[in-house]
Order: structure tokens, then sequence, then C-alpha cells
């Protein structure tokens, strides 16, 4: 007998399969009246598919008796049409034994049921697959380079909620591109919003699956900055992992272990860097510091050399080197390596920065103040060059015009906390110490776990001290500890403080106490052995390198107001433009300065006050509204109560 299936026109909502095996001809005399019901998953079937029932007469009929050539009967002509609208399940033709007590034999296609009904469980062959975005709806990939370029220019231009927004919307429509999540990361960073850039960087990392090394490496910088030296450890970890040949997180990661003292863990990863990454400038100039520091300056020097061999317009690498010349007092060869170094980035703030501020130390104020009038006109928009150029106005010309640039530079980027601490120092040494003591707790409002908010407190602590506020002046010494307890001028400011109020006692211990928890950084010499000849080279700005250096107290010039901590202690908080030994030669390679930013940068050297803007003298400088209202407390009881 032979069965077969055909797709009727009325639907059912709960169809089944029905296998009959009784037939209308009444020559059957051994009918079987037990038909067999294959139960069916409604589900994977559209509601319109049902299955009409035909006796195996009919079959036959349809099968032996319709010849190939016959057109097909009118009721099958009405049903095209809905067979057309409906999906049509054809099933094969099957010979069906029944023996005489009704049961079906092995060729029944209840066998075959089965096996389909098994296979229809497991893939959804009658459902098509949807997809909820068509090609027409989704942005293309332009469009997001787009978008990351303006919210960089944005960020550059401090308009974070702006960029921010736009970022936010990138990520919505291309969750797992990485550089969204980067750049968001990095705007929350800068506005010390530490909890939601973390929260970001989780996100991006859910989103492309941990297979973003970027975001890893951004990540673990975020974490290092605010203290967490574990995570970040482990951030960096993961990101080599997942990228062997990401030079910054070897970089990273090496720079996060010399701040920690572990020299030679540093070099090892360093190594690692220049192993699976090859040539990076960055990575010379890591390993040319260190020598520096270990006072092998030929060493160091060669490494410098390689640097700038690999990237000539390397700008760090020209500073770092010019910075360690500079030191050794090699004043001609410091300022030709400046020269090189606005060449190879002209519109670098810290070429022109760092080159100010060396030759405000060399006493030679107009050229000072000319290069940092030119970076100011090329970055306007950047409150450390206003920070610097008040601060030499102050030392060589007026108080008004500094706080002109002060008040400027405070409006650019009210959350610069050097700019608070420079102004504040500068109105404590004019005598108005209510503006001074405001201006240092602005500077803590906006951060108290960053170096500059320990050194806003050492400065507000000998302020108090000088006033006769002793215990204010104690608080806050420690309190600039607990933050940075590697900080030699607080530790012996204070000691110095309980000797002059006669307990000397008291004194020893706290000198003890520095040197017993000091980080001991020992360099082993003889690791040069060889490596000369196979490195090759690496990412992180120069403020903090040379601060490695243990027995050097002399902090950075970049983003403070000259804290020089190898002096006395009224003198650590006040700019340091003190002049270095040796001949004050002028170069000699013929580099025209006025004839370099005029026809390079289009800059007129005579009308440099014009980018300036500097308000006229006779208008009234109006400090910027008050974030704490006054009150009689002292200023020190904002602070908490410390152990040391």
């Amino acid at each position: 007998m032979n069965l077969f299936i055909s797709s009727s026109s009325s639907s059912s909502s709960k169809p089944n399969f029905t296998l009959f095996t009784a037939s209308q001809n009444p020559n059957n005399k051994n009918p079987s009246k037990h038909p067999f019901k294959v139960p069916y998953n409604t589900t994977r079937h559209p509601p319109s598919l049902s299955l009409a029932q035909c006796s195996s007469h009919q079959t036959t009929q349809v099968l032996v008796e319709s010849p190939s050539d016959a057109r097909p009967t009118k009721e099958f002509d009405a049903g095209v049409q809905e067979e057309e609208k409906a999906l049509v399940v054809r099933r094969p033709v099957k010979e069906v034994s029944v023996d005489g007590s009704g049961e079906v034999g092995v060729n029944s296609t209840a066998f075959i049921d089965d096996i389909l009904y098994e296979f229809a469980k497991k893939f959804p062959i009658f459902e098509p697959e949807r997809v909820e975005f068509s090609a027409r709806e989704k942005p293309l990939t332009v469009n997001l380079d787009l978008a990351l370029y303006k919210a960089k220019n944005l960020t550059r231009n401090y308009r974070y909620l702006e960029a921010q927004e736009i970022l936010e919307k990138c990520i919505n429509c291309w969750p797992e591109d990485g550089r969204p999540y980067v750049a968001l990361g990095k705007i929350l960073g800068k506005q010390s919003k530490a909890a939601e850039a973390r929260a970001v960087y989780a996100q991006g990392c859910e989103a492309t699956q941990g297979e973003n090394a970027f975001i890893w490496q951004c990540w673990a910088v975020l974490e290092n900055k605010i203290g967490n030296i574990r995570k970040a450890r482990e951030l960096f970890d993961a990101a080599t992992l997942v990228d062997k040949k990401h030079i910054a997180a070897w970089h990273g990661w090496a720079v996060l272990e010399l701040k920690q003292g572990n020299i030679k863990k540093a070099r090892h990863l360093l190594a690692k860097g220049l192993k699976f990454c090859g040539g990076n400038e960055y990575i010379y100039q890591t390993l040319a510091l260190l020598e520096a520091r270990a006072d092998r300056y030929e060493q160091a020097r060669n490494l410098f050399r390689q640097a700038t061999k690999c990237n000539a317009k390397s700008c760090a690498s020209w500073l770092s080197w010019a910075q360690m010349e500079m030191q050794q007092k090699n004043n001609l060869a410091a300022r030709k390596l400046f020269e090189r170094a606005v060449q190879a980035s002209p519109k670098n703030r810290f070429a022109w920065h760092v080159w100010g501020v060396f030759e405000a130390n060399r006493r030679n104020f107009n050229k000072a103040r000319k290069l940092l009038k030119i970076g100011h006109a090329l970055n306007p928009r950047d409150p450390v060059l206003l920070q610097s150029l008040g601060l030499l106005e102050y030392k060589y010309s007026t108080a008004n015009i500094a706080r002109s640039l002060f008040r400027k530079a405070s409006l650019i980027d009210p959350r610069h906390q050097p700019v608070w601490i420079a102004w504040g120092w500068m109105e404590w040494k004019e005598g108005n110490l209510s503006t001074a003591r405001e201006f240092y707790q602005r500077a803590l409002a906006i951060d108290t776990t960053t170096e500059s908010a320990a050194r806003c407190l050492q400065a507000w602590g000998v302020l108090e001290q000088r006033v006769g506020n002793l215990s204010a002046a104690r608080r806050l010494f420690r309190s600039s500890l607990n933050i940075n307890s590697q900080s030699y001028v607080t530790w012996m400011t204070l000691a110095q403080l309980e000797e002059d109020q006669g307990n000397s006692v008291r004194a020893e211990e706290i000198r003890n106490q520095y040197f017993q928890q000091r980080i001991e950084v020992v360099d082993d010499a003889s690791w040069v052995m060889g490596f000369m000849d196979i490195i090759n080279p690496a990412l992180d700005s120069i403020k903090r390198l040379f601060n490695l250096q243990q027995n050097s107290f002399k902090e950075p010039s970049r983003y403070n107001p000259g804290v020089n901590e190898n002096v006395t202690a009224e003198e650590s908080v006040s700019p340091s433009f003190g002049s270095y030994a040796g001949n004050d030669l002028e170069s000699v390679n013929g580099f025209d300065l006025d004839k370099f930013i005029r026809e390079k940068l289009s800059l007129d050297p005579e009308k440099l006050d014009v980018y300036l803007a500097v308000p006229s003298l006779s208008r009234r400088i109006v400090s910027p509204r008050r974030i704490f209202r006054s009150s009689n407390k002292k200023a020190a009881t904002l602070l908490p109560q410390t152990n040391i």
C-alpha cells in the first residue's frame, strides 16, 4: 500500500500527522480500524501548515491512474494559490506493511515520522532566521571614524560632555568596536571619574569578549593612577596575553614596576617588549633614563641615539635627552636638543614648555617668556603654559600680570590642580593668607589622591607653620605623607617643626621613620652585558621618569609650580628658576627662532602678546567664586586625622 501526503488549503492550529491504513476499496476484506497518530510540536510550524487526510485508494489512484502528461484537476487548481502562500511539506511515498492484527511493520512511515520529529526538535527547519537590523539601518563604519575624530577634537578643547555624548552613541551603534570605550574611558579619567571609567572599560571588555588589548591597557593605566597596583598588574598581564605585540602594555607595566622600585622586573618587561614588538623609541628612551639614573651617561646617550634613529620625529626622546644634558649642566648640548625637539614637533606644547623653563633657570627671562608665549599661541587651551608663564611674570615682573595669567588658566581648565596651587602660593607670598587658603582648598576639592594634592598639603602646612598654627601644620604634613610617603622634604620639614618646638626625640623618630619606610632602588650595573647590541625600542610621558632616582629630590616642572626638594621648606613650595653652573653659550648651529616660527608656524614674533590676550593692568582682577563658604573654623579642620 502506498501513502501520499498533500497540503490542504484549510489550516489547523494544532496540526498532526495521521497515518491511515484503512482502504475505502470495498474489495478489501480486512480493513484496519486503528489509525496511528504521530504528535508534532506545533511551535515549530506556522499556523497555516496542515496535513490533509487521504486514503490509500486515493493515493494509489493519483500515482497509478494519472499519466505524467495529465492536467491537474479543478480542485488541485484551486489549491495552487494557497500552496504558494503556505509552506508545503512533501513526504516521500513509502509502502506500509500491515499484518492481520493491524500492527505496522518495519517499513511503516511511523518510524520515519519519529525520526523527523527528533530531527525537528534539534533544528528549527521550518522557521526562517530573523535579522533585527538590515544593512540599510546600520550606519557605515566610516561614520564611526568620523565620530571618533570629532570626539577627539572636542576632547582637545575640553568639551568633555559633547564628546561623551558622541562616544556613547558610537558604543550603541558599534558595540563590538573597542575604540569608543577607550576614548570614553580616557575622558572620564581626565575628569577624575574613576568609577565611571572603570565601568566603561569593563563594559568594553565584555562587549569585545576580552580580545581588545587596548581596553585592558587603558584600564590598567587607570588603576595604576588611582593606586591599585595589584589590579593594574593583572590588567597589564591580561593585555599582554591578548596581544604580545602590544608595546604600550609592556612599557606601561615596566614603568609601573620602576615606580615601585622593581628595577630588574622592569628591565625584564622592557626586554620582552623588544623581543615581541621590535624597535621602538619609547623603550630606548626608558632604558636610557635608567642608565642616566645609574650614572652611566655614555650608555644613556647611545640609547637616546637609538631612539632618535628609530623615529627622528619623536619629540619625547629629544626632550628626555635634553633634560639629561641639562642635569649634567651641559647647557649648550641641552639647548641644541631642545631646538631639535621643536623642529621634530613644532606644535608640541611640552617642547616649548620645557625649553622655556630651561631658559628661565638660565635667567634668560626674555627668551623664556617668548618660548612660553609661542607655546601658548600654538596651544591656547593648555593651562600648564599659562601657569609657568604666570610664575615667571611674578618673579621678574608684577603680581597683577601673574594673577591675570592664573585666572585665565583656571578658566581654561578649572580642574587643573597645579594652577590653583601656584596661584595660592603667590597669594601667600603677597600676604593674602585667606585667598591662599581658598585656592588650596579648591585644589584639594578636585582630588585628594594625586601627587599634586600631596604638594598642596605640604605647601599649606608650611603656610600654617609660618603663621603659628602648629597643630594644623602637623595635620597637613601628615595628610601629605599619607598620599606620598616618599617625599623627603615633607618628612624633614615635619622633623624640623618638632625640633623647633623642643621635641628633639620626636624629630629623630620622624627622620628614622623616613629612612625605614623609603623604597630602596637597587640597580645592577652588570645588566648592560651585551644588551646594548640586541635592544631595539617604547610609552609614557617624560614628566616623572627622572623622578625615579631617590637621591635626586628635584620635582619635575611640567605639572607643578616648581617644587624643589633639595632646598629649604619654604623654597620647596615656590617656583624654582635657579641658575645652572657652566657657560651660558648660545646655539651655534644657526637656528633662528623668529624665522622658524614665521615660516613653519605662521606666527609673528612681534605680536605674541596679541595671541596671549593678557587683560589690562588697570582692570581689576576678580578671583573665581569661592567653593567653600567663609567659616570661622580653621582651614586645617577640613582634613582627616592621620596616624603617622
